[in-house]
């Protein structure tokens, strides 16, 4: 260890284990390409060609703008000092002194009932910097979910103001009570990496917002296939790949968890995945991409809140039921619920990540181990319900911190829709529905046209008549053939 550790290096503390660093900072880059390429491709690509472009942006665009919010000051109302039993005390996270200090989750201490100290705040062998910026990419994602209901309608600028008011008044509520030492923390709840604060929220929130915004035009939820499926699938790729460092960072520390995460992680998408698709075959006759990209998201959902907790077999059964409990809830009881079918969620997020999300913390209360709690978790004795002791009270607790989480994203986010509302109108106008992303940004996604609409010759006519022109000149033996093509004879 001669010279990486020497006293000489002010770069490297005594705390610091560049391991550690090492695998966290990896993590957080395998969360943030999640988000930033992953769901910008995914959403860019599932969506019908006229919202591409748009779909997108709001992606992009949140992933920026949630970075620059953290650090100014919600990462110390998710992870900072208590100002109420489920907010942080905000401030910013950007001064040198602090982010350069052994990484410290203040609240993380445990109490005895006389007052003394029974657990010490967790303290993990790296910088704040490294910590800041991985919670970062988990505030980022959750934001960008929320997005997937509202995809192809909501105002650009509405979504604007939505995401820093979301990251604010929702995201890190959830996030400091069940993380940053609030009271679900330090009651007991169990959510391993964010079945509650992540799938749970942007499932409810992003259902809440589709519900404000309307729906789209009625030729769009008739018809609104993908523009191109194999992009879609390097989107969904990423995301999966991704989910390594999701689940593998969430113990802070390159450890015995972090190692059984990672396994259950990708055990329980590939058995969703397979799941899903053999329902797809069995009811429809044919497997589907867009279904085994959605049998992977919920299978990676659902094993969130207990990845490290729970044995390897459990990460099938879990896999087993993130696989049909969705599909069932989103093919036969969306179609017998009629206020379900009048919210119009475009990428059954709440299908996909809510309902996935509380059933995997259902079963975490069921399936933990004791062996794998006392690894990780701050409350002793605690397991699933599966392996007696306190496991019905965890199995209760489980369904308490979900009933918390989904009705604060419910009330929270129908509050800052209508405060938006006032200012902004939350969806387009019917005129720039129908035209798509050229009305949204003036912007394109393909040079080509199709997307089983008329084309429209009328519009960019100056800028197609002089095109034209440009090309007869230089190339006399242009000619112009169907739909605008230029043909070379």
């Amino acid at each position: 260890m001669a010279g990486a550790y020497d006293a000489n290096l002010p770069a490297v503390p005594d705390w610091l284990n560049k391991g550690d660093n090492a695998w966290q900072l990896t993590s957080a880059t395998l969360v943030g390409l999640q988000s930033m390429p992953g769901l910008v491709i995914l959403y860019a690509s599932i969506v019908k060609k006229k919202w591409a472009v748009n779909s997108a942006f709001m992606a992009l665009y949140a992933f920026a703008a949630v970075l620059l919010c953290w650090v100014l000051l919600c990462y110390k109302m998710a992870f900072g000092d208590e100002l109420l039993p489920f907010w942080g005390r905000g401030g910013p996270a950007f001064n040198q002194g602090y982010l350069k200090g052994q990484a410290k989750i203040p609240e993380t201490v445990r109490m005895f009932g006389n007052g003394t100290k029974e657990r010490e705040a967790t303290m993990p062998y790296f910088p704040m910097a490294t910590l800041v910026y991985f919670q970062f990419t988990f505030a980022a994602i959750t934001t960008i979910l929320v997005a997937g209901s509202v995809l192809g309608r909501m105002n650009i600028k509405a979504w604007m103001a939505f995401v820093p008011l979301w990251l604010i008044f929702s995201y890190t509520v959830g996030a400091y009570s069940l993380w940053g030492g609030g009271f679900l923390y330090h009651w007991g709840v169990i959510d391993y990496s964010g079945g509650y604060v992540i799938h749970l929220s942007s499932g409810v929130a992003g259902f809440v917002a589709a519900y404000w915004v309307g729906p789209r035009p009625q030729a769009d939820r008739e018809r609104f296939p993908p523009n191109n499926v194999l992009l879609m699938l390097a989107g969904a790729g990423l995301l999966w790949m991704g989910w390594s460092g999701f689940n593998g960072g969430a113990p802070y520390a390159a450890n015995l968890t972090s190692s059984i995460a990672v396994l259950n992680t990708n055990l329980s998408a590939a058995t969703s995945l397979l799941v899903w698709t053999t329902l797809d075959v069995i009811f429809f006759g044919k497997p589907s991409v867009i279904g085994a990209i959605q049998g992977m998201v919920t299978g990676l959902a659902g094993v969130t809140p207990g990845a490290g907790l729970i044995q390897t077999w459990a990460a099938i059964i879990i896999g087993i039921f993130s696989g049909s409990i969705p599909w069932a809830s989103m093919m036969i009881l969306h179609k017998k619920s009629t206020l379900l079918q009048q919210v119009d969620d475009t990428l059954a997020v709440f299908y996909t990540h809510a309902v996935a999300g509380i059933l995997g913390g259902v079963m975490t209360g069921l399936f933990a181990h004791p062996d794998l709690c006392v690894l990780i978790l701050p409350v002793p004795n605690t397991n699933g319900a599966f392996y007696g002791g306190n496991g019905g009270k965890q199995l209760l607790k489980q369904l308490a911190g979900a009933a918390f989480i989904a009705t604060w994203n419910l009330v929270s986010t129908t509050l800052i829709l209508l405060a938006i509302r006032m200012f902004i109108p939350l969806r387009m106008a019917e005129e720039e529905l129908g035209i798509g992303d050229d009305a949204a940004h003036g912007e394109e996604a393909y040079a080509l046209w199709g997307d089983g609409e008329k084309f429209d010759a009328t519009r960019h006519a100056t800028q197609m008549q002089q095109f034209e022109r440009d090309q007869e000149a230089a190339h006399p033996s242009y000619v112009h053939g169907a739909r605008g093509v230029t043909i070379v004879l």
